[in-house]
C-alpha cells in the first residue's frame, strides 16, 4: 500500500496499516516528516469540547486526546497534561461559554465553570469574567510523535521515503502506480493524507474534487522571557462559533516558551509562511476558484481585521491585551507561523469537518482540520477501516 504524506495523519495512518500486516511506503515530498501543519502548530493536545455531541470530530478528538498522551508516554515524546482556561472577557460571550460546557459534558470532557476570582487563581495575570476550566487539555511535541510513528512503519517492514514529489498516479484497478520524482513506486491501494497539496494528489489521480484547498497563514508571536510568567498554561478566547478558527490564545509549549496567536490570513502561497512568500500556481488557483471570492464576500469584514492585526503589531498587541491586559507590545516578538489546508467549496462555505473523497483503489483525504493532529491515532484506524473494507 501506498501512502501519500508524511505528516502525521499519514503517518498514523500508515502505522495502522502496517500494525495489520499491510506492507507499506510512505512517500514525502520535503527530506523530513512533519515539515508543514503536523510541525507548525501550536502543540496542543485538544480536548473535544468545542465539537457536536455525537460529530465524528467530538469522538475523535476524546479517544484521540487520550491515546496520543499515551502513545507520547510509552514512546518517551515529551506531553505535559496542563488542561486549559475558556475565558469570557464580555458579558456577550458568558452564553456561549454556557454552551461549551454543556458539549463538554454531552462529549464527556471534564469541566468546570470558575468565577473571575477561581480563574485567578490558576492564571493571576488573566482577565474575565468568568472561565471554563478544561482538564484534559495537554500539550505535545509533535515533530517526536511523528518520528515514533516512522519507527513503527519501518518496524512493520513499510519504509518512508523523503524527498518524493508525486508527479502521477495511476490505477488499473488491481493495483496503483504512484511516480515521483525519483521512483516509481506500486501498490494495491493508495491513500492521500498530503494536507496542503491533497486535492493535487487527487487530480493527478483523475478526481475532479468538489473541493479546494485554500491556505491560511497562522502567525504566531512568543512572549519574550521576563514576560513568560505571565501565563502558566493555556488561555484560550471564547470562540466565534461561525468560524472554524480558535481566536488568538496564550499557549505555554512543551518547552516552556509562550506563544500568542495565530492571527489568521489568506496565504499567496500554499507553504507561505511570510508576507514576502508568493507561489504564482498556488495564487492563480486561489482567485480562479469561485469558492474563494464567495468566501471573500461571505467574511470580508473578518478577514480584513486579521489582515490589519497582521501589518499593524499595535492591533495584535491589543487583542493579546484582552486576555493579559499586563502584557505590553517590548513583552512580544514575532514567532513562527503555520498554514492550514482549509478546503473550501465551489460555494464559498469553508469545510468544517473532515471530507474524503474515493477512487479506485484510493482514498484521498481532502480536509483534515483541528483535532485532525490531536486525533491522528484514532483516525488512522477509522481510515484503515476504509482500506480493508474497500480494497
Amino acid at each position: 500500500m501506498v501512502v501519500v504524506g508524511g505528516g502525521i495523519l499519514g503517518l498514523a495512518t500508515a502505522a495502522e496499516l502496517g500494525a495489520r500486516g499491510h506492507r507499506v511506503t510512505v512517500l514525502e515530498k520535503e527530506d523530513r516528516v512533519a515539515a508543514h501543519q503536523t510541525g507548525r502548530n501550536s502543540g496542543v493536545v485538544h480536548s473535544g469540547i468545542y465539537y457536536a455531541p455525537g460529530s465524528l470530530k467530538a469522538r475523535f478528538a476524546v479517544q484521540g486526546a487520550r491515546s496520543l498522551v499515551a502513545f507520547a508516554r510509552e514512546h518517551g515524546v515529551t506531553v505535559d497534561v496542563t488542561g486549559k482556561l475558556i475565558v469570557a472577557t464580555q458579558d456577550g460571550q458568558l452564553p456561549q461559554l454556557e454552551e461549551l460546557r454543556r458539549r463538554a459534558e454531552a462529549n464527556g470532557v471534564p469541566a468546570t465553570v470558575l468565577s473571575r476570582e477561581q480563574a485567578r487563581e490558576l492564571e493571576p495575570h488573566v482577565a474575565c469574567l468568568a472561565a471554563l476550566r478544561v482538564g484534559t487539555t495537554a500539550v505535545v511535541d509533535y515533530v517526536g510523535v511523528s518520528r515514533a510513528l516512522v519507527g513503527l512503519v519501518e518496524g512493520a517492514g513499510g519504509s518512508v521515503l523523503l524527498g518524493q514529489e508525486v508527479r502521477s498516479v495511476d490505477s488499473d484497478g488491481a493495483t496503483v502506480e504512484v511516480s515521483t520524482s525519483q521512483h516509481t513506486v506500486r501498490g494495491s491501494y493508495l491513500v492521500n493524507c498530503a494536507g496542503l497539496q491533497s486535492d493535487r494528489v487527487a487530480r493527478l489521480a483523475g478526481l475532479s474534487p468538489d473541493v479546494r484547498i485554500v491556505p491560511f497563514r497562522g502567525e504566531y508571536h512568543e512572549l519574550r522571557g521576563q514576560a513568560r510568567h505571565l501565563v502558566r498554561g493555556l488561555v484560550y478566547p471564547v470562540p466565534d462559533p461561525a468560524l472554524p478558527f480558535l481566536g488568538v490564545h496564550l499557549t505555554r509549549g512543551h518547552d516552556g516558551v509562550v506563544h500568542a496567536g495565530p492571527n489568521a490570513v489568506l496565504a499567496l502561497a500554499r507553504e507561505g509562511y511570510r508576507w514576502g512568500d508568493v507561489d504564482v500556481r498556488d495564487l492563480w488557483e486561489e482567485v480562479s476558484w469561485p469558492g474563494s471570492w464567495r468566501l471573500a464576500r461571505q467574511h470580508w469584514r473578518t478577514g480584513a481585521g486579521e489582515v490589519a492585526r497582521s501589518v499593524r503589531r499595535s492591533l495584535f498587541v491589543r487583542s493579546v491585551q484582552e486576555l493579559l491586559p499586563e502584557l505590553t507590545g517590548d513583552d512580544l516578538v514575532r514567532s513562527g507561523a503555520g498554514v492550514r489546508a482549509q478546503a473550501v467549496g465551489r460555494d464559498g462555505r469553508m469545510v468544517d469537518d473532515f471530507h474524503v473523497e474515493h477512487g479506485p483503489r484510493q482514498l484521498h483525504v481532502l480536509n483534515a482540520p483541528s483535532p485532525a493532529a490531536t486525533a491522528a491515532l484514532e483516525i488512522g484506524r477509522h481510515l484503515a477501516d476504509h482500506v480493508e473494507a474497500s480494497a
